[in-house]
């Protein structure tokens, strides 16, 4: 163990995008930062990776727009490197394609059940602040007005696609926040140098301004004092580092934050909250490429019944330099059953499978590139929404930031944005007060 090397006004332990939008902020805001990360490079569960000359997205590749993520991009004057595609999203059901710009909930709806306008209106409903309570699943809400299976699997499908969980595993109250309340997910683009181009580039920008970047770099042990953490031990460079730091936040989730050697000065009830209380979900990503388009659509496409899938994209659509000449790249994310707790892979990944050859009978010439199952301490979501814990922890300096503390009914990397703002803005409140 080396004597302390440096002491930091903030660190933040991983470089998701909950950490890394944390970390941008801070810089921007002229405070000493440093930003480590277990792993080789940026993004965590939304990177990228190269295959037989693909470059394949490890998790998300929607990025959106318009919003705190790209405001944290702005602030370091990074320029976010996305193209939309339009349309946007689409629904591909029956052999058609349905484009709900068109028309929104309506025109897909009641294209399959009379109970639109009723559905509908609830929508409505909740916009004004009429939710359902909390313990309702979308599932039993749905049932209410419909009964219609295709009806059933589109919202089954837009469940697990943007929250990585089966409809009778949300709260039917999440559901209609981030639908009727937050807009759900209208405005996305993909970066064409894959997800972790994006990620380089930010991290470009915090080296710019003053902050400092270790990857290979694990936490391996937290010291606190009097109700906040004064110090982290991190190896780096083949060595144990001790670090002190003003402000602390965590991109690692509150699980495995809790594991931490020292974490016990959190408390034991906190402790056991924070092993309990997230709801990991997961789904299956599955990247391939084939030599003839399966479907002329460029932006993602969602899916009525199916087994396990739920949505896919045509990556090359509009970001060709993702594959090389001749070949177009798809993802498909499929949601087994149950997304929350135990599931045989094999099974669920052969389900997934079959639902693409069953659709798209060009599949079965498909190259694929990687099946990746996301789960456990590597899900894809930390937790269900409707289920996260509090950013806030015992210790008065420390903050959590990701997918297991977003607001409530919040999705996708936005949401991640979202915490890394909110954490970003009390860690600065905390600083100032310390220098006052």
């Amino acid at each position: 163990m080396n004597a302390t090397t440096a002491r930091f006004d903030a660190v933040v332990i991983g470089a998701g995008a909950g950490g890394m939008s944390a970390a941008a902020r801070l810089t921007a805001a002229g405070k000493k930062v440093l930003l480590v990360e277990r792993l080789g490079r940026l993004g965590g569960r939304a990177s990228s990776e190269v295959i037989d000359g693909h470059i394949v997205n490890i998790g998300a590749i929607a990025i959106e727009r318009g919003g705190i993520f790209e405001e944290t991009f702005d602030m370091l004057g990074v320029p976010l490197d996305i193209r939309e595609p339009n349309p946007a999203t689409v629904f591909y059901i029956d052999g058609k394609v349905i484009n709900v710009a068109k028309g929104g909930w309506g025109v897909l709806l009641g294209t399959f059940t009379k109970q639109a306008a009723k559905i509908g209106g609830k929508f409505a409903d909740a916009r004004a602040g009429d939710l359902p309570e909390a313990r309702l699943t979308t599932q039993q809400w749905l049932e209410q007005y419909t009964s219609n299976k295709t009806v059933h699997a589109i919202f089954r499908n837009l469940c697990a696609a943007i929250f990585a969980v089966n409809a009778d595993e949300l709260p039917a109250r999440a559901f209609l926040v981030y639908f009727a309340q937050k807009g759900a997910f209208k405005r996305f683009g993909f970066c064409p140098r894959g997800t972790v181009g994006l990620w380089d580039d930010l991290g470009q920008g915090i080296r710019a301004r003053g902050g400092e970047i270790w990857l290979d770099s694990p936490v391996v042990a937290m010291h606190a004092e009097n109700g906040r953490v004064t110090a982290l031990d991190i190896e780096h460079d083949g060595v144990v580092q001790r670090v002190e730091a003003g402000v602390v936040i965590s991109n690692i989730g509150p699980t495995a934050t809790a594991q931490l050697p020292g974490a016990e000065a959190m408390g034991a009830t906190y402790i056991e909250q924070a092993r309990s209380a997230p709801r990991p979900a997961a789904n299956i990503v599955i990247n391939f490429a084939t030599r003839e388009r399966l479907l002329d659509v460029p932006g993602l496409v969602t899916f009525g019944p199916t087994r396990r899938l739920c949505n896919l994209g045509e990556l090359t659509a509009t970001c060709p330099e993702l594959a090389p000449a001749g070949w177009y790249q798809y993802v498909a994310y499929a949601v087994p059953r149950p997304a929350i707790g135990d599931f045989d892979e094999t099974t669920e990944i052969e389900a997934s499978l079959q639902d693409l050859r069953d659709i798209f009978p060009g599949f079965k010439d498909a190259k694929m590139l990687s099946v990746r199952v996301m789960r456990d301490g590597w899900p894809a979501q930390r937790s269900c929404a409707g289920y996260d814990m509090s950013q806030d922890t015992p210790l008065a300096n420390l903050w959590h930031v990701g997918d297991a503390v977003k607001d409530y009914g919040d999705g996708g990397t936005q949401a991640c944005a979202y915490t890394g703002r909110e954490a970003a803005n009390k860690a600065l409140a905390a600083l100032a007060t310390a220098v006052a």
